[in-house]
């Protein structure tokens, strides 16, 4: 069982196969040039469509794909894809210029609220005066009908 295991390791070994498969150096200057390219186009996408005014997410989900499709593909391509902090701050620069408004809760207009909450308080304020006379209807019905 440890020869099966160890064989094709020596056969690596012995044909030099194993040093064959040595990964070259992430390419930095390639990467970047790949990402900025990516990126000018997302730019470009971006700004001929409507997403200054607020969250860009659910219009923009395509254009967003296709950037992480090329970010990924040129992070193949110059050997950076174990270098995940390369491919991080390019999408931290892309998210702080357009997606900066996503994660604000906005509250919803007064209208909707009062119409949320306005039956609830009345319910509330309505139900002892529904529960006493649902109590003492049953007491009543005998010296309303003279008995």
């Amino acid at each position: 069982m440890v020869l099966t295991a160890s064989l094709p390791a020596l056969v690596f070994i012995w044909t030099g196969i194993a040093a064959k498969l040595v990964v070259p150096p992430c390419d930095k200057h390639m990467f970047d040039s790949d990402v900025d390219h990516c990126v000018s186009d997302f730019n470009r996408s971006m700004e001929t469509g409507d997403f200054q005014d607020g969250c860009p997410w659910p219009a923009a989900k395509g254009i967003y794909n296709k950037l992480k499709l090329c970010v990924d593909e040129g992070a193949k391509a110059s050997w950076c894809r174990g270098q995940g902090f390369l491919v991080d701050k390019a999408f931290l620069e892309v998210h702080y210029k357009y997606f900066w408004q996503c994660g604000q809760v906005q509250d919803p207009p007064f209208f909707t609220l009062i119409m949320l909450i306005a039956p609830v308080i009345i319910t509330t304020l309505l139900m002892p005066i529904v529960c006493v006379k649902l109590t003492t209807w049953s007491t009543e019905m005998p010296s309303t009908l003279g008995l």
